[in-house]
């Protein structure tokens, strides 16, 4: 059976304006994730990651549809990681694990690596 390559119309600038938003959006991420990390208040930890995760969400919901599956998984993953930390975590006490800095740092750097196709 032959395969089609066939885009809807107007894919091609709705990709192309993801992958614009994304550098924002990392952006967002990254301010987010250094600053709950720094933060020493529970409640500007749970700000911060809760500002990160509404982006991941935001990244999860799209990636996916445009032709960047991986990149939405990670981003669902990490959405889903901050989630069940924040529910599983006493507001009073909040922290702010070194292995979810790390986890959002490398979603961070795979953002990065999404281009614009040539």
């Amino acid at each position: 059976m032959k395969r089609f390559n066939y885009e809807l119309p107007g894919m091609s600038e709705i990709r192309t304006r993801f992958i614009d938003l994304l550098a924002e959006r990392r952006e967002q991420i990254a301010s987010h994730t250094v600053a709950a990390w720094d933060a020493k208040n529970p409640d500007d930890i749970k700000t911060n990651l809760a500002a990160a995760q509404a982006t991941l969400h935001q990244i999860a919901g799209t990636a996916g549809s445009l032709g960047f599956g991986p990149l939405g998984d990670t981003a669902r993953a990490c959405e889903i990681r901050i989630i069940k930390h924040l529910e599983d975590n006493d507001g009073r006490s909040l922290t702010c694990p070194g292995d979810l800095i790390v986890e959002l740092d490398e979603f961070v750097v795979q953002c990065r690596a999404v281009s614009h196709p040539n």
